[in-house]
């Protein structure tokens, strides 16, 4: 039989480890009898931990909600998830999460096993982050606060920095979608009557406090990321482009991107691509480069720029080689 200390750690790696557990199975786990089982249960609760019990048959124990957050015990690829991902954080896209991931990141390193140790370390000393143009950084008491309204359905009033300037806007917050650049909301605009999608980088803070309680609207198509992807990938721009690709969608998408364009399967040997820009030599250039045969179905005016780009790289290409030959 485990010794007390070792099996209230046990015990506690267990009730952390999923939901519910009955009394008959924890004594299983830990080799001991129900009144063994309570007693370290009332222990548990003693050092803080607040843990829920439901007396009959059916009965058991759940770990609850505590005022304060209690010390959790991770396994080894936990520990290591947890580290890596308190390093991304560091240096992700979301303000203010840089000292607080690295103070956790600090404190956990100091408690990792060496074996554990050696593995974050060199993932750390083999990843070099790569500069490119910064996107904007997102306050994170502002990220969580319209993640709250989002799940409680509180109205919000916001300061938004558009195209034509600041404006205010009242919206009934549905869900937030993010990229690997940028934050979206995906919101019911009260003022539009219509849904919306905002920039959460364009949102200023703080926020007020939120508003009255709605009723959920039905979102504007189930899948709520596929409808963000078209509102950012086209909607904004002065040129939408549907563009049919002469290869399966497997082979496009590694060469395409959710912020970038929305890729749909027609059959099995082409798919369509959707996108937005407001150069139409950009979009000529960026379809063409993603090196597949292709024909636009619009808009139409791309097909003329289509023939300029390529008569211009044409008469490169010949430049280029009459110059190497000579």
């Amino acid at each position: 039989m485990l010794e007390t200390s070792a099996r209230l750690l046990r015990l506690l790696s267990l009730l952390q480890s999923r939901a519910d557990w009955t009394g008959a199975e924890l004594a299983g786990r830990l080799g001991a009898g129900l009144r063994t089982v309570r007693r370290d249960i009332d222990r548990l609760r003693e050092l803080g931990y607040p843990v829920d019990a439901t007396p009959g048959v059916a009965g058991g124990y759940r770990l609850g909600v505590g005022a304060a957050l209690p010390p959790l015990l991770l396994d080894d690829e936990e520990a290591v998830a947890v580290a890596i991902s308190l390093r991304t954080a560091a240096t992700g896209s979301v303000a203010g999460l840089e000292e607080g991931s690295l103070r956790a990141l600090a404190k956990l390193q100091q408690i990792l096993p060496s074996r554990l140790r050696h593995r974050v370390s060199a993932f750390q000393a083999a990843t070099v982050p790569l500069a490119g143009a910064a996107a904007p950084a997102v306050n994170a008491d502002l990220l969580t606060a319209i993640a709250a309204a989002c799940r409680d359905h509180r109205r919000l009033r916001l300061r938004y920095r558009g195209r034509d300037g600041v404006s205010e806007r009242e919206v009934e917050p549905h869900r937030l979608v993010h990229t690997p650049r940028r934050w979206y909301l995906l919101a019911w605009d009260l003022g539009k009557q219509d849904w919306r999608t905002f920039r959460v980088d364009r949102i200023e803070a703080p926020l007020g406090m939120p508003g009255a309680r709605f009723t959920p609207r039905t979102p504007p198509q189930d899948d709520v990321a596929a409808y963000v992807s078209r509102s950012i990938t086209s909607a904004p721009y002065r040129y939408q482009a549907r563009i049919l690709f002469h290869a399966p969608l497997e082979a496009v998408a590694p060469q395409t991107s959710a912020g970038a364009g929305r890729l749909e399967a027609v059959d099995a040997g082409t798919c369509r691509y959707v996108t937005g820009s407001n150069s139409l030599d950009e979009l000529a250039i960026y379809v063409a480069a993603k090196g597949f045969d292709f024909e636009v179905l619009d808009p139409p005016e791309l097909v003329p720029v289509l023939r300029e780009v390529a008569d211009r790289l044409r008469r490169a290409a010949d430049d280029t080689c009459g110059t190497v030959e000579s």
